[in-house]
């Protein structure tokens, strides 16, 4: 009788043990290796994309929509009455280049204006642009592929400056940014994310005239929209940042207005400042003045400022936290810096990686030369985001399919990404911690639901979306 109660009594506690959070992960993290390590790459992909996520703290939205999301919304009504044109052809005419006329260069083929700006070219240049919706089929493939960055050929200078000028005046119309950005949202919350943090410029924006719609107005657009019933049923919060293009003659003044909107429009908390490093007209140094103007007058504005992508060593990283930022976006040569390194271990400082992008730019030879497994394992806080995948054809379950295959990340190391994600958003802290416990219940029912069971290891039945980018470089599925 007395062993009948001792027995009775070990098994009581040893399942309160096995009950408890940190045991229980501890049980998921073996299994999780064990799955590493039998697990096809498809597997392993549909694994990750039922994974419940964190946020995505760095992606500039037009570079992160689809070119068939692009091309069904220039033929939608979303369009808000603009009517879109595409060069086809180039028959040398005769020009004046004027940047209120000229959107990109002259001899781009299918880059896109709106008719107030076609009308204001020569009647030849007219010629050389066909209506959006009269393109045939082969052009539309052909209009497609200039905004995906897919072959060999291609790299950092055509995505610079060609992909972007394509997209021309589709990126000034806050009607079709307002719906694009609701697919973005849906898209992101298919993948388990909670939070998202987009790129979201309120200034640039034209009307079907040509004439310029306010920020104010701009805000009110993507406001409304985001209140309808279909974006409120998503379980996604989402913030904006004002994105600065760095090199501009007028940086300066642009970084004063982003201020003025960041302090009036609740939903955009931060600044960033965006553009290729190498030019040197955007350096850091060059807005310290300014941003420390705008401390004396407005707070609370965080920074977000692209830094270190380069692969050459300097201090562009240390340079860019004296303008205050709190997070690094790319962060590639920081450990060229080993003094700015040495700050940035164990926080205050969030990097913000992205993979893939700095693979397809060339900034890094192959995966196997990336820091992040350095900076994720010396203490830098850091976290996956995908810059720009409309022009990759990627996922954020692609940035962890490379993250785990590339670099043998553990679960804990996984989690670690999705929490960073979190506690390093631009949000009040009771919406942090919400979010926090929001994740904290979805990856602990996610743990559960895949826990080894007496039969053996669940698999998902759910088969994961899989774009471009891993179909061609990972071959899990088959391109036509």
């Amino acid at each position: 009788m007395r062993l009948m109660q001792w027995v009775s009594c070990c098994v009581f506690w040893l399942t309160v043990l096995l009950s408890q959070p940190g045991l229980a992960a501890e049980s998921f993290d073996v299994w999780f290796e064990r799955f590493k390590d039998t697990a096809t790459d498809t597997e392993l992909h549909e694994f990750l994309h039922a994974m419940p996520k964190g946020g995505d703290l760095h992606q500039h939205l037009t570079g992160s929509i689809f070119p068939k999301w692009w091309w069904e919304l220039a033929l939608r009504g979303d369009a808000h009455g603009v009517e879109y044109f595409a060069k086809t052809q180039i028959n040398d005419c005769p020009r004046v280049d004027s940047a209120a006329i000229r959107l990109a260069p002259y001899g781009l083929l299918y880059q896109t204006i709106a008719r107030h700006r076609l009308e204001a070219l020569s009647d030849c240049e007219q010629s050389e642009f066909q209506p959006l919706r009269a393109l045939s089929e082969s052009q539309q493939v052909a209009w497609m592929d200039g905004i995906w960055l897919d072959k060999p050929s291609e790299g950092r200078e055509a995505f610079f400056e060609t992909h972007w000028q394509r997209l021309g005046d589709l990126t000034g119309n806050p009607w079709i940014i307002a719906e694009a950005l609701v697919l973005h949202m849906q898209a992101f919350s298919a993948e388990g994310l909670i939070y998202l943090e987009p790129q979201v410029t309120l200034m640039g924006y034209r009307d079907d005239q040509g004439k310029v719609v306010p920020p104010e107005v701009v805000a009110g657009v993507i406001r409304e929209r985001l209140s309808r019933r279909d974006v409120q049923a998503l379980d996604l919060t989402v913030r904006f940042q004002q994105a600065i293009l760095r090199f501009l003659p007028n940086a300066e003044s642009q970084i004063v207005a982003a201020y003025r909107i960041v302090s009036k429009e609740p939903e955009w908390v931060g600044i960033n400042l965006v553009g290729r490093e190498d030019d040197e007209r955007g350096q850091p140094k060059r807005f310290l003045e300014t941003f420390r103007a705008m401390r004396r007058t407005y707070p609370d504005v965080r920074l977000s400022i692209h830094a270190g992508e380069s692969e050459v060593a300097n201090h562009n990283i240390r340079d860019t936290l004296s303008l205050g930022a709190d997070r690094i976006g790319h962060g590639l040569n920081l450990l060229s810096d080993l003094d700015t390194f040495r700050s940035m271990r164990h926080g205050p400082y969030l990097v913000e990686i992205n993979l893939i992008s700095n693979l397809l730019l060339e900034y890094v030879e192959s995966f196997e030369r990336h820091p992040f497994p350095e900076l994720l394992r010396t203490g830098v806080p850091v976290a996956l985001s995908t810059d720009d995948r409309g022009m990759w054809d990627s996922s954020m379950t692609d940035e962890y399919f490379v993250a785990v295959k590339n670099f043998q990340l553990n679960w804990a190391e996984i989690k670690t990404l999705s929490e960073n994600s979190l506690r390093y958003a631009f949000v009040d802290k009771p919406v942090q911690q919400a979010m926090l416990d929001r994740y904290a219940q979805k990856i602990g029912a996610f743990e559960s639901q895949w826990r080894i069971q007496e039969t053996g290891s669940r698999k998902t039945e759910a088969v994961s979306p899989k774009r471009g980018f891993v179909c061609r470089k990972y071959a899990l599925c088959a391109l036509p």
